[in-house]
């Protein structure tokens, strides 16, 4: 089955809805952010670069407000629109959406003006079903390819679009590898798979009384709603509400053609950063898996490899990967967070965005960018925020109590900074133990996006599982919180609510005081004490500072009580004092 093709090419819908990439030309570009959302503007604009992006198409942001204006239902004639759109994209590849000779797969992605890693919905591998699951095997001669595929389209279509929850999927699988005696995902073969997949089927009827969809366009026209309705889920209005984010901007729906990195050894997915998001380095930073999709880095599902590695697995991939981001930071002017897949030797762009970085890494790539003359001095005092210089200020813990500190477990040092706080192991406990005044530390296996208010109130978080580009480490590094990810020695247990390390042997449980170093990737156990950051030690901040100075039209004054205050405040470049409370003098011994 495929979409007979339209002679009129005129739209249905009294708006412009849909706007397509490919064939190296492209209806929008990265000036359209509010329309296109930042991914849709973002493939856009990689596409009319002539950089390999698969051919699709982006339903609006508009479209997503007008949908909820008339009561969650589709705008008359989008539907129409959208359908064109695929003849498009079946026309560029050659396949047909729902032909089970030759399928064409997509996914639906969210991509809102703003990036909000994680916190709207993805399904991926949709058009799926028994009839086309056996024409991909047929094209791939590739067996188990085509189960992994279908069990993984199952398991997140279920879940996003049909309610079915999560844990009930992986308990499937986590039984299958015990069953199988397998270590991965990816030591499961076809036929575990299979029976994975049936399984998988079983749940969703059982939960929701309904066969899983078969039908391809039904498959569509209900991913296309739930990603509009997660623009409204909990933990996307709660990352709006932490970064001061307009709740009617609505989400735009990019519906892109799959490109498949679970096909083998010579297949993989990624994320990387065109420079280190924790220090600003000028070196190229991220992770990647062989023979995976996308949601397995950025879920913390397997611990990915550096990237640096890929040069010795992949090396021609690597070398046009690192011209592709070369290339991106210099069109952009700013650091870019990047998305790739790769399928059988061939290398697919899946998103550019300004990457999100720690306050010193954001200090030293402003100071690195006006020396390489990319931006000017002025564009770099506008990318600091005042928040940044406050986390560089922030005490350490200190050198001499580190030392003889006790060890529990050594991660990845995600996000860097200092954090004591009392152990918590699930989301909704840190924010009734912070509203109570504690200070909490949250650990996880891994971080989904609904911990995200739990992440917002904790001290710091540390995880199990995942890489310096999981979802943790990302969001993390967003909201200047230290974290440290992928402690793999780390066995944590949600029914005890303890945790357990490995290797050395240490426990501790729910209540029990931490401290946690997002810069060394260490957990101690106990309440270490901290030593005050040194401003003076910070050239690029002084630099950056500096230069606001001969930009100012105010001279900067500070409050001080006492005498040590005034000669830290002087230290730190205040022309004067505009407050003093005498009292505050009186009221010392001496």
């Amino acid at each position: 089955m495929s979409i007979a093709p339209r002679t009129d090419r005129a739209h249905r819908a009294a708006k412009r809805y849909i706007f397509a990439w490919g064939a190296g030309s492209a209806e929008g570009d990265a000036t359209m952010r509010d329309l296109l959302g930042g991914k849709g503007a973002g493939l856009a604009e990689m596409t009319s670069a002539g950089l390999p992006v698969p051919p699709g198409f982006t339903v609006t942001t508009e479209a997503c407000n007008d949908y909820f204006a008339a009561g969650e239902r589709l705008p008359d004639g989008l539907w129409e629109d959208v359908l064109e759109a695929v003849r498009e994209v079946e026309a560029r590849t050659g396949k047909g959406f729902g032909d089970a000779r030759n399928p064409l797969l997509v996914s639906v992605r969210s991509g809102a003006r703003f990036s909000m890693p994680g916190m709207m919905d993805t399904v991926l591998n949709l058009g799926l079903s028994a009839s086309t699951l056996q024409g991909l095997v047929a094209l791939t001669g590739n067996e188990r390819f085509g189960w992994d595929a279908y069990r993984r389209f199952i398991q997140m279509f279920g879940r996003i679009v049909m309610d079915v929850p999560g844990e009930r999927f992986d308990q499937v699988l986590d039984a299958k590898k015990a069953a199988r005696g397998a270590k991965q995902d990816t030591d499961l073969d076809a036929d575990a798979l299979r029976e994975v997949a049936a399984e998988y089927k079983a749940i969703v009827q059982e939960i929701t009384g309904r066969a899983f969809p078969e039908d391809p366009l039904e498959q569509l026209d209900l991913a296309i709603k739930a990603v509009f309705a997660s623009w409204f889920g909990k933990r996307a209005r709660d990352y709006r509400e932490y970064n001061k984010i307009a709740h009617d901007l609505g989400t735009a729906v990019n519906v892109v053609t799959m490109v498949f990195g679970n096909m083998g050894d010579d297949s993989g997915t990624g994320v990387a950063f065109t420079r280190d998001p924790n220090t600003g380095e000028k070196v190229l930073y991220g992770e990647y898996l062989t023979n995976a999709q996308g949601e397995d880095v950025v879920a913390g599902i397997r611990t990915p490899q550096p990237i640096a590695q890929m040069r010795d697995v992949m090396p021609a991939v690597f070398d046009e990967f690192q011209q592709i981001a070369d290339r991106l930071e210099r069109h952009y002017r700013d650091v870019q967070d990047l998305e790739f897949t790769i399928e059988r030797g061939q290398l697919f762009m899946l998103q550019t965005r300004a990457a999100k970085r720690t306050a010193a890494a954001a200090v030293k790539i402003a100071v690195d960018m006006v020396e390489e003359g990319i931006i000017t001095r002025e564009e770099a005092i506008g990318r600091i925020e005042p928040s940044m210089v406050d986390q560089l200020l922030r005490d350490q813990f200190d050198p001499a109590a580190r030392a003889g500190a006790t060890r529990i477990v050594k991660g990845l040092n995600a996000s860097p900074g200092a954090a004591v706080g009392r152990a918590v192991f699930d989301a909704d406990t840190a924010v009734e133990w912070v509203a109570r005044g504690e200070k909490v530390i949250l650990v996880r296996i891994e971080t989904s996006p609904d911990d995200f208010h739990g992440m917002a109130v904790a001290e710091g978080i540390i995880t199990a599982r995942g890489g310096a580009t999981s979802h943790a480490a990302v969001v993390a590094r967003q909201i200047g919180k230290p974290c440290v990810a992928g402690s793999a020695d780390l066995v944590v247990d949600y029914g005890s609510k303890a945790a357990h390390c490995a290797v050395t042997g240490i426990d501790f449980k729910e209540g029990d005081r931490v401290s946690l170093d997002g810069t060394t990737g260490d957990l101690f156990l106990g309440a270490l004490p901290t030593v005050s950051a040194r401003f003076e030690d910070q050239p690029e901040l002084q630099a950056i500072l500096g230069w606001a100075d001969s930009l100012r039209r105010m001279q900067v004054w500070t409050n001080a009580d006492k005498p040590e205050e005034a000669a830290q405040a002087r230290r730190y470049g205040a022309q004067g004092i505009g407050l003093c409370r005498t009292e505050h003098m009186f009221r010392e011994g001496d």
